[in-house]
């Protein structure tokens, strides 16, 4: 079978994976509908291409947190990567570092951040990194990935709860026997409250994070701190506020709150509060060049893709996740040269508008 485009490689996953498997990565909260409009919201964007600009030479290169990478896609931080491939998040990197783009490890990896780095030691790495009820345990994660080399880290700040993902309940999803979350191995140890199904304390994660936290992690770390999850204009104003170097504009990939708004939707609210203070990215419902592209045009610096690279991973390991950035990039590559752009500096708002359906 050739592998065209990402939708070929999420048909191969999805005959190839068990169900369970396949369930846990697919779903979305509740109806599912943020996680659909993720991917219907693109469809409403239409490009206004420029002709006669001389695209002879593209250049895709853009740079996150000032470090260059290939093309501005990256690898969104998503859990238990060896349910798809024995090896994982290790393959995942070692495809990210063969392109030249920047991998955000979870901290729901089941490869270790240790092996993460042995498996691709050249590679651009950030972790994405949660708030924990034991604060201690946040910072030992802290010290171990700045150690480590790692060079930014990611708060996902969306899940004070676990969004209500009916297929996981239905095939009371658990990982096997053979699956650890390999950063928090230890941890049940220290919390004697019982664990979720993936073997994460039931009460590790804290509700009562605020803002007012912010300032805490802020002073155990050298580390530029980007927050992820935020969809409105005022949370975006409150991160500048709180001295966060960066935004990623995420719902999760709809797996938390079902009726939020699609990211592609209330990227230029974020972006226009922002004013270039800080760097905007996007996650969610990326599937081709031309979304790229868009999401560009609408500000963000760079967007990051979640289930594409888990799809690359059942399909061919290390090399089916390089095959779909490589796919990636060269649709992006087109799409930009026809659109009249030779590199991302000329991508603007004036290259887009929104479709009445």
């Amino acid at each position: 079978m050739a592998m065209v485009c990402l939708s070929d490689f999420e048909e191969y996953a999805k005959q190839h994976l068990p169900k369970i498997a396949w369930d846990y990565y697919s779903a979305g909260a509740d109806d599912c509908c943020t996680r659909d409009n993720n991917l219907l919201a693109y469809k409403r964007i239409r490009l206004r291409p420029r002709v006669l600009r001389d695209v002879s030479v593209s250049d895709t290169r853009t740079t996150v947190q000032g470090t260059e990478i290939s093309f501005p896609v990256g690898i969104a931080p998503t859990a238990f990567h060896c349910l798809a491939w024995h090896d994982g998040e290790m393959a995942t990197a070692r495809a990210a570092e063969a392109v030249n783009t920047c991998y955000i490890s979870s901290t729901y990896s089941t490869c270790s951040v240790e092996e993460i780095v042995a498996a691709a030691p050249n590679g651009y790495r950030w972790f994405q990194l949660y708030v924990y009820r034991d604060r201690k345990l946040s910072e030992e994660i802290v010290r171990r990935v700045e150690a480590l080399g790692y060079k930014a880290l990611v708060l996902t700040v969306d899940v004070p709860y676990t969004g209500k993902r009916r297929d996981d309940i239905r095939n009371k999803f658990r990982l096997p026997p053979h699956l650890k979350v390999k950063n928090l191995e230890g941890v049940s140890q220290r919390e004697d409250t019982g664990l979720e199904p993936h073997g994460i304390p039931a009460t590790a994660l804290d509700p009562s994070v605020s803002w007012k936290d912010m300032h805490w992690l802020q002073s155990i770390t050298r580390l530029p701190i980007i927050i992820k999850g935020i969809l409105t204009k005022e949370d975006a104003e409150l991160a500048v506020e709180h001295g966060f170097q960066g935004i990623i504009v995420s719902n999760h990939g709809g797996r938390q709150l079902d009726g939020g708004p699609a990211t592609i939707d209330v990227l230029s609210e974020i972006v226009d509060t922002v004013q270039g203070r800080i760097e905007v990215y996007l996650d969610g419902g990326i599937r081709t060049g031309s979304d790229v592209l868009k999401a560009l045009a609408l500000g963000a610096k760079c967007v990051f893709i979640g289930r594409p690279a888990v799809w690359g991973l059942a399909y061919k390991g290390e090399e089916g996740v390089r095959e779909v950035l490589q796919i990636l990039n060269d649709e992006f590559r087109l799409s930009m040269a026809l659109s009249g752009c030779r590199n991302v500096a000329e991508i603007n708002r004036n290259l887009v508008h929104f479709a009445r359906l």
